[in-house]
Parts: C-alpha cells; structure tokens; sequence
C-alpha cells in the first residue's frame, strides 16, 4: 500500500498513519486484493472552491473531492481481482470545511477527517451515491470502515 500524503496546511502530520489503517481496514473489508496507490491532500476552503469549480461546475467549497483514474464497472472488477499495484487516484480534503462540519455536527475534528478519507477512497473504488440506492450501499460501508470510536 502507497499513500501519499500532503497537506498544505502543517500540524495535521499524524493523519498519514490514521490514513493508512483505515486503508488497510478498508481494503480488509472489502477483500481487495490490488495493492493500492493514492494521494490524500489536505487543502484549504479557496484550494478545494477551485477545484469543485473547474472540475465538478459547481461554484462553492465542498469537503471532500476524488479524482478516480480508474472508472467504471469494469475497472473496479479489475480493482477487485487484480494482484499487484493499482493506482487509484487523488483525494483532496478541505480542512476548513472538515473543521465547520465536526463543529456542526458535535464530534471530533479526528472522526470527520477519518469519515472524509474513507468516503473519498470509496469514490476511487467506484461507489457513488448519485442514486438512493447507491448512496445506501456506500454510506453502510462507510459505517462498517469507520472504527466505533470514530462514528
């Protein structure tokens, strides 16, 4: 497993490490078998505005965006079966936003960041929730990923 962090903001260096395990939960859950290859980027609130901007058309910050390189449903059987390294894409995290909504929703800065990488990478393995149906199937998954004390 590769994971390369950055963050464009300091003191959020542990977050490296937390990202991993829950890689690894993840890929243990799911029973992957690909080796995965990643980025997470922390970013600011105008870093991410810009990105939803150009690539999503939508003229606000959001929390979380992930660049798949992988789509489809044939891809993600490929991510499924395949042994060996698989790069999956980019994950880039808004701090400010991630901070407002652990505000918001009256829990750790720590179980928001965690929630955020685990739904981003979900976005690289396929899943969406564009659909009511789908938006079940991945936000149980993200349940199930996040440790207890983390939900």
């Amino acid at each position: 497993m590769e994971l390369d962090f950055i963050s464009q903001i300091p003191g959020y260096e542990e977050y490296e490490d937390i990202y991993l395990s829950l890689l690894e939960r993840t890929f243990k859950h799911l029973k992957l078998k690909c080796d995965p290859i990643l980025s997470v980027t922390f970013v600011d609130n105008e870093f991410i505005h810009k990105l939803n901007r150009e690539y999503r058309n939508v003229n606000r910050p959001t929390d979380v965006i992930s660049f798949a390189f992988l789509d489809g449903e044939d891809d993600r059987n490929l991510i499924l079966s395949k042994k060996g390294p698989v790069s999956l894409g980019d994950i880039y995290i808004s701090i400010d936003k991630a901070k407002e909504q652990a505000k918001e929703y009256g829990h750790p800065l720590r179980r928001e960041l965690s929630f955020l990488f685990v739904h981003g990478l979900l976005h690289l393995l396929g899943y969406d929730h564009m659909s009511k149906e789908d938006e079940e199937v991945m936000f149980k998954l993200q349940d199930e990923i996040l440790p207890p004390k983390e939900k």
